[in-house]
């Protein structure tokens, strides 16, 4: 980040804003993979690893621009857990106990589709030229299968769009970031709910991402107008007295009640990355204030008035209530908040 970006982005929220801090993800892992729960800052080790927050500590580890020899050594961990957990077909696992077994099938749910996510920006950022290498396999052998599940298919697009923007002739990543365009549908004809389904639920800014995305990479500006249409929409439902006040876990059903927690900081999150795809695809600066407000939230401008984070571990806190934090800082919770802070080289 600029020193001047730095400076601007500290006047405009009114704080300073940290830089991503790996302390904690570093104490989540261990040699094998990433911990999925902590209580406090302590590592729950009964409840094992998941792919799905591996592949976002992939993810993370791996947008960093100058890693340092302990990040570098995340994404290693990172990938290898994931190649050992996809199977010859291009499915994964999700859920690996303490005790190195698998508990459950390989299948094409959200872990899938954020694999191929976290394998896409590997194959593309790292450093390392044998992280990209094992990343580019694996993402192609997983990119032949297709899941029935809208957002599995928008986490995978974005790991496809990655592969495009540094290879604009890759034919798998290409097809899959169509196919996830038809996927989603088409949004409402209805300016008070232009999304095209009933209901939000959760990491909803991924799927008007992916949209945008698709639009842009395959050269269909009516997809991405409809895709900037989403996340217009979905970023202005989101602001409440200027600062950001995120859906909340329950998510919210067209005609339905809107509730406010507990809120989750992987809305604010991949907001956060819908918002940079948006000024990066446009060129239009009015994008970064949403960056803005994402960060703000973390630092404490949101409903409750209380940061989200643990400035003496790294960790990011779980979750927001009607009576302040969840304290525990488990591994989404946390690599929310890196990438979140991640944009403030963009911002």
């Amino acid at each position: 980040m600029s020193t001047a970006a730095a400076t601007t982005l500290a006047s405009t929220l009114g704080r300073a804003v940290p830089a991503p801090d790996f302390a904690h993800l570093a104490r989540l892992t261990d040699d094998t993979g990433l911990f999925e729960h902590a209580r406090n800052a302590t590592v729950r080790r009964e409840h094992g690893y998941c792919t799905d927050d591996v592949a976002r500590g992939l993810l993370v580890t791996c947008r960093e621009p100058d890693p340092s020899p302990v990040v570098l050594g995340l994404a290693e961990r990172y990938l290898t857990f994931l190649t050992h957990a996809q199977d010859d077909h291009g499915a994964f696992h999700n859920r690996l106990g303490f005790n190195r077994s698998w508990t459950d099938q390989p299948g094409l749910g959200d872990w899938w589709g954020r694999a191929l996510w976290g394998l896409g920006t590997a194959a593309v950022r790292s450093p390392a030229p044998w992280i990209r290498e094992e990343a580019l396999v694996a993402f192609t052998l997983g990119a032949s299968c297709r899941s029935e599940a809208p957002h599995a298919m928008a986490f995978a697009a974005l790991g496809a769009a990655e592969l495009l923007r540094a290879d604009p002739g890759n034919v798998h990543a290409s097809a899959l970031l169509s196919d996830t365009a038809a996927a989603m549908g088409p949004p409402g004809s209805d300016p008070r709910w232009p999304w095209p389904h009933e209901r939000l639920t959760y990491a909803n800014a991924a799927l008007a991402e992916a949209v945008i995305a698709a639009g842009d990479l395959l050269d269909d500006p009516p997809l991405l107008a409809a895709g900037l249409r989403m996340l217009t929409w979905l970023l202005g439902i989101q602001i409440s007295d200027d600062h950001l006040s995120v859906l909340p876990s329950a998510g919210w059903q067209r005609g339905g009640p809107r509730l406010r927690y507990d809120q989750q900081p992987i809305e604010a999150a991949a907001l956060a990355d819908a918002c940079v795809t948006a000024a990066n695809v446009t060129g239009d600066h009015v994008w970064l204030r949403g960056v803005h407000h994402c960060i703000a939230w973390f630092l404490g401008d949101n409903d409750v008035n209380t940061v989200m984070w643990d400035p003496h571990t790294g960790g990011g806190y779980d979750g927001l209530t009607l009576h302040g934090t969840n304290l525990n800082q488990g591994a989404e919770s946390t690599l929310a908040l890196i990438s979140t802070l991640q944009h403030r080289t963009v911002a």
